[in-house]
């Protein structure tokens, strides 16, 4: 086996210490702002399976870098249009190292809901379950 120089829980520890982590109980309250966008970075099987945040955006990990830089034929206007981010995956190992990456970039208004996806539906914070996809 490989010996790497850093290990993933390595570079989240790293991200954490220079990105915005807002608590679950914050994020529900700044979801009603018109001007915050929440934004789900988990898979969209992840999404199907388990539900999403109410006005979510859905912006997959692979594609974040490319859809929030204006610059890229890839960009998306909701970036733009928007003050406040809050990013999110599953727990928050990914939506920090995504905002770490954001802040190296110069995006700015990024934050990520601490503790993710699973600690606003453990908090009591709205869920929509979409229906059920028919297998083809």
């Amino acid at each position: 086996m490989q010996k790497l120089k850093q290990g993933v829980a390595d570079l989240v520890e790293d991200a954490r210490k220079i990105i915005n982590e807002v608590e679950v109980e914050e994020a529900m309250r700044l979801a009603k702002d018109e001007k915050v966008l929440i934004v789900d970075i988990r898979d969209v099987r992840e999404r199907q399976r388990n539900g999403f945040i109410p006005g979510s955006f859905h912006c997959p990990r692979g594609m974040t870098e490319f859809w929030v830089d204006p610059d890229s034929p890839y960009f998306k206007q909701e970036f733009a249009d928007n003050t406040r981010f809050l990013f999110h995956c599953a727990v928050d190992w990914r939506s920090a190292l995504t905002v770490s990456t954001l802040e190296k970039m110069g995006f700015k208004g990024a934050s990520h809901i601490k503790g993710g996806y699973n600690a606003w539906r453990d908090a009591g914070g709205p869920v929509e379950i979409p229906p059920e996809r028919k297998k083809s």
